[in-house]
């Protein structure tokens, strides 16, 4: 694993320093100063926050009057480097009362030598909690006169914060009704090329919960993937049960899950927070189930009038509904004029997208609206340049409805008082970047305008006149002789 930081350096905006510190013994106490040459004296602070300077990367961030500055000599975690300047300037903020500055630092440098101790070993990041930390490292620093007060905030038990057994939930948690809600969130991202052929399609899902319970539970969540599924048929020596499995790409999981039960046993068991959390996130790129397919037709009639013909199609069940179904049809910039004839919801002309703006309120499974709209448009000599026709975007909310197929088998509560819970599940599929190329179709015309038609006709007339002048002339001189 890369190293987050070799040392730390806490610069005013002069290039003095601070406070520094030193993790490792592969950088020098000196390296501050290629800093102030080579980057603070240049005035090229705001162009890049990480710079090398020969053999030394430099990764530094300004917090008030103070520049941070971490130093390493060999590969190192750029993002977590930053992720722990961050944490811990919110943590000597909660020891110094809100305040960070360069008055703070120097009033408050011997308990700040004492978490830098702390929070860092070797150049790897360890606890940052405030809450934690606070338990074990009871000195007060100076506050500043203008800082909030401290907060009243109940403190957890020690041993267990210490130990990180369950570090994101208090104990002595009490609620009248227990209950637990869990929403499955889907995106659907959608690429369809002009001639109905996926281009791309994949789905970014997230779950959603929100934990109202006593005590300290355990909860155990099952899903219908395929490698859960699987598992739990080889524990209990039995086949699988027969139906939908899906198969999960790139799951990343809260703190609170147990990965080595998951490893092991392929569940997802967990103590839970207290509230709103985010328990995971997923990704699934086959068996994707599209909740619309959208047919669209374009014809140019000539060079200042279109027709457009939009047919949607809602694939999911006729018990199910869409919410708020926007369809955004593209039109060239020089639209003057657009008519409408739509069987469900409303459409009108957005001069500001370019785009005809299809709403549906409400839009019912299995069925098949459409649009039709007739556009003039202002023939310029200028624009010279073809139509590039943008992709038909979509946007929608299909409730109940998810384009994985992941379902929840099963979600159980245990708590050593044996408390009764309430559990409420929620599927929703949102609109990701949904887009469907559409096919340009223009009708030939024998001849490009009324005009071209006339003189095609004053032509013809002159060429008949003259052969017949022709005919009767030879016709008299065959007769005289």
């Amino acid at each position: 694993m890369p190293v987050a930081a070799s040392a730390i350096y806490f610069l005013n905006l002069r290039g003095d320093v601070l406070i520094n510190r030193l993790y490792r013994d592969d950088v020098g106490g000196n390296m501050v100063d290629a800093f102030r040459v080579h980057i603070m004296q240049t005035k090229e602070l705001g162009t890049c926050p990480v710079r090398q300077i020969g053999g030394c990367s430099f990764f530094y961030m300004r917090i008030s009057n103070v520049y941070i500055v971490i130093v390493v000599s060999s590969n190192a975690n750029v993002a977590c480097a930053f992720k722990f300047v961050v944490e811990a300037v919110t943590l000597f903020k909660s020891y110094f009362g809100g305040a960070f500055d360069e008055d703070a630092i120097r009033n408050n440098f011997v308990l700040i030598y004492e978490l830098l101790d702390e929070i860092m070993d070797f150049g790897y990041p360890q606890n940052l909690s405030p809450e934690i930390l606070k338990l074990y490292i009871t000195q007060e620093g100076v506050r500043s006169p203008f800082s909030s007060k401290a907060s009243d905030k109940p403190v957890p038990n020690a041993t267990l914060q210490v130990t990180g057994a369950v570090g994101w939930r208090r104990e002595g948690l009490l609620y009248k009704k227990n209950e637990v809600f869990l929403d499955i969130v889907e995106s659907v991202n959608l690429l369809m090329s002009s001639k109905g052929s996926v281009l791309r399609c994949d789905v970014s899902g997230k779950i959603l919960m929100k934990c109202f319970l006593s005590g300290m539970p355990d909860l155990k969540l099952g899903l219908n993937d395929k490698i859960g599924l699987e598992k739990e048929s080889q524990l209990k020596s039995r086949p699988a049960k027969s139906g939908k499995t899906i198969e999960l790409d790139d799951v990343t999981f809260h703190q609170c899950v147990n990965l080595t039960r998951f490893n092991s046993e392929k569940t997802v068991s967990f103590v839970p927070p207290d509230g709103e959390f985010e328990l995971m996130k997923y990704r699934i790129t086959e068996g994707v189930n599209l909740p619309f397919r959208v047919l669209p037709t374009i014809k140019e009639l000539g060079r200042t009038r279109m027709e457009v013909n939009v047919k949607v199609k809602s694939v999911f069940g006729a018990k199910m509904f869409a919410l708020g179904v926007v369809v955004k049809i593209p039109v060239p910039k020089q639209t003057a004029k657009t008519s409408f004839q739509v069987t469900s919801g409303r459409a009108k002309y957005s001069p500001s997208t370019d785009c005809l703006v299809w709403k549906i309120r409400k839009f019912p499974g299995q069925t098949e609206p459409t649009l039709s709209a007739e556009v003039e448009l202002i023939s310029t000599m200028t624009e010279k340049k073809s139509w590039t026709r943008p992709p038909i975007q979509m946007e929608f909310q299909v409730p109940m409805f998810t384009a994985s197929g992941l379902r929840v088998r099963f979600l159980k509560v245990w708590e050593k008082s044996g408390y009764n819970t309430v559990e409420w599940v929620r599927y929703i599929t949102k609109a990701g970047s949904y887009e469907i190329r559409s096919r340009l179709f223009s009708e030939t015309r024998r001849y490009k305008d009324n005009e071209s038609v006339l003189l095609a006709a004053a032509v013809d007339t002159q060429t008949l006149v003259h052969l017949k002048f022709v005919c009767k002339t030879f016709m008299y001189s065959v007769g005289h002789i």
